[in-house]
């Protein structure tokens, strides 16, 4: 990349959202054990009081924060009018619900854009013009494979994954020269609940689905036969040195997209021959231009 970003020489403040299982915890472990601060944040931190108290006794934060709640980004207003200042934001909480396309309710759908595309988008839009006027911070989503190329029975979770990793390209290129960092991580499958815990949508699967690819997916994470192969600390730890520029980071600041999984080569691949094909066709003139 051609833009340059410098690091300041102090402790960060990351707040990251999603944080009692999975990836957020993994992160606020790797992020704390570096001695930055950390503001975990999780829908209901009641439910994990040992979590909460680790956290911290170590000298971190842990807050109430629902990103589907329409006024989800009145947490970083207060924390910056308090002082604390949001250096980098992890938008990392989420879920999943699995059908196909024609099944889901709007309900359903509507939801997943909430917490997957809304929630993350607001809290962006309250914490970047604190980061823009400092001249530093780092906003790092949360996204996914599905998002990139598809995947049979994510037709809410896809297409809410590919809207963060829009807005998340704009966002990269309007703030770049006030040394503000956009980083896409697209996930491949790893090893957290979120691969297992499989919710499906309350409208009955059209029969002519049965024994389909979409059944077939569904069946397999709920039977929890499906047994990923990626390591959610090795991801974290690749994450937290390409932000801090450390480590395998060092002289990658710029990166704007990180895919991440040993299933994720095979899904950039696919989605680069669809492109190459379709270059092809207009090449040599069989797509009208």
């Amino acid at each position: 990349m051609s833009t340059t970003f410098t690091m300041p020489n102090r402790q960060l403040a990351w707040l990251i959202t999603g944080c009692s299982s999975g990836f957020g915890l993994a992160l606020i472990n790797i992020v704390q054990s570096h001695g930055h601060k950390v503001i975990a944040t999780s829908r209901n931190p009641s439910r994990t009081p040992e979590l909460v108290a680790e956290v911290e006794n170590r000298g971190g934060k842990w807050l109430k924060l629902d990103v589907e709640d329409a006024n989800c980004a009145h947490v970083i207003k207060v924390l910056e009018a308090s002082g604390q200042q949001i250096d980098v934001l992890v938008n990392n909480a989420g879920s999943s619900i699995h059908a196909c396309v024609e099944q889901f309710t709007e309900e359903e759908v509507r939801r997943q854009m909430e917490s997957l595309y809304f929630g993350p988008a607001r809290l962006i839009r309250e914490a970047v013009p604190h980061m823009r006027k400092r001249r530093f911070g780092v906003v790092v989503n949360m996204s996914s494979g599905a998002g990139l190329e598809g995947r049979e029975s994510m037709g809410a979770y896809a297409p809410a994954k590919a809207a963060l990793d829009g807005v998340s390209k704009v966002l990269a290129k309007e703030v770049s020269e006030f040394n503000v960092r956009v980083l896409i991580v697209s996930l491949g499958a790893f090893n957290t609940n979120m691969v297992n815990a499989v919710t499906t949508s309350k409208n009955p699967m059209p029969e002519d689905y049965q024994g389909t690819i979409v059944e077939k997916t569904i069946d397999a994470m709920g039977s929890g036969s499906f047994k990923p192969e990626g390591d959610k600390d090795k991801a974290v730890k690749v994450i937290y040195e390409v932000v801090m520029g450390e480590g395998v980071g060092v002289g990658r600041e710029g990166e704007r997209f990180l895919p991440l999984g040993r299933d994720l080569a095979a899904r950039v691949k696919q989605v680069q021959d669809q492109y190459s094909h379709s270059m092809e066709l207009v090449s040599q003139n069989k797509l009208l231009v």
